[in-house]
């Protein structure tokens, strides 16, 4: 295969912000030993990208950065101590580069893709050969390169360290990937699934995927209380917090005495006065879970191919419209993932 002598890609740069997203140009990267090059067919983004362009996640980044950790891509080339036979192979890129099995690393934070590491929003990208994994065919482009992280993390919160059951409830948060995902695993392993929205329509839509209940939080603020309703007064047995310290009181309210607060993300800010008097008093379990590894991800594939499980994919942008992908995903308006196209 013909491959060209420059890569493109989009890059913040000189400071932070969406309106310093770019596109440029670049020499086309070397395989190393024990490396892949990617042909990269379709990116998707996940909040933390956007924090990330905007500086939020960590100021310090060092700039120019081509943000985005998920991609899917076809190996076109292999590096020294490579398989031949991978050339040909359509693989998603692995967001913590590295963890393969196991406790977390201490150190996962400076080995992951989309920062500190360069991103996925390129139309060819150099990675370790052991830090892709091959996705099903089953799957398009888009729904594929929505895995890495929001289906990791659902998947993690809920089997890896939630050992969630047939039978059991369990409440997601929003309409976003992961609260999406979480609501597709949970309904695949017979549970029950209680979902919030401050939308009607994207509480209907939640209804088609599984949903069992659903309940408006912008029309009943004090959710927590309508879910201990909903489930006969015993409470839900996992919810998947992805709001962070301003959801987190209505989640302990929510949640069963001996139940599992998963804790995703900071949606709704990351400091807030907080009463953690029911944690210890009913032997709440909270749970940070950082998206997950390689291992788990493995096992991930193998549910969802067995359950022919579609990612939920709201839009796709071409890759010339790549800014606007990262502008919709600001405004809060999409039901699932966010994903870039590569022509």
């Amino acid at each position: 295969m013909s491959l060209p002598d420059s890569v493109h890609a989009v890059v913040v740069d000189g400071s932070f912000g969406l309106q310093n997203l770019r596109h440029t140009t670049g020499p086309m990267p070397a395989v190393g030993p024990g490396h892949v090059l990617l042909k990269v067919r379709a990116a998707s983004l996940n909040y933390r990208d956007l924090m990330m362009v905007r500086g939020e996640y960590n100021p310090r980044q060092p700039l120019p950065l081509v943000p985005l950790s998920d991609g899917v891509g076809e190996v076109v080339a292999t590096g020294p101590g490579v398989d031949e036979a991978m050339v040909g192979t359509r693989v998603a890129s692995l967001f913590a580069q590295g963890w393969y099995a196991g406790d977390i690393p201490g150190d996962v934070t400076k080995h992951t893709l989309g920062g500190p590491l360069s991103g996925m929003l390129a139309n060819y990208v150099v990675l370790p050969a052991d830090g892709v994994i091959a996705v099903p065919d089953y799957l398009s482009d888009a729904e594929a390169a929505t895995l890495p992280c929001a289906a990791l993390t659902a998947w993690s919160a809920l089997v890896t360290h939630g050992a969630v059951r047939a039978g059991d409830t369990v409440l997601v948060q929003g309409t976003g990937g992961v609260s999406l995902f979480a609501l597709q695993f949970a309904t695949a392993l017979g549970a029950r699934v209680l979902a919030t929205s401050s939308s009607d329509e994207k509480l209907v839509r939640t209804r088609k995927l599984g949903a069992w209940e659903t309940i408006n939080y912008r029309e009943q603020p004090k959710w927590g209380k309508r879910a201990r309703q909903l489930t006969g007064g015993r409470g839900v047995d996992h919810v998947v917090e992805v709001g962070g310290a301003g959801t987190l009181q209505q989640s302990l309210r929510a949640v069963r005495a001996g139940g599992t607060i998963s804790m995703i993300g900071v949606l709704s800010g990351g400091a807030d006065k907080l009463n953690v008097t029911p944690v210890l008093m009913q032997q709440i379990r909270v749970q940070g879970v950082f998206v997950g590894h390689r291992a788990g991800f493995s096992a991930m594939l193998r549910a969802l191919e067995h359950h022919q499980i579609h990612p939920v994919v709201d839009r796709v942008f071409s890759f010339a419209d790549a800014p606007k992908a990262f502008e919709h995903m600001a405004a809060q308006r999409h039901f699932g993932k966010v994903c870039i196209g590569f022509d």
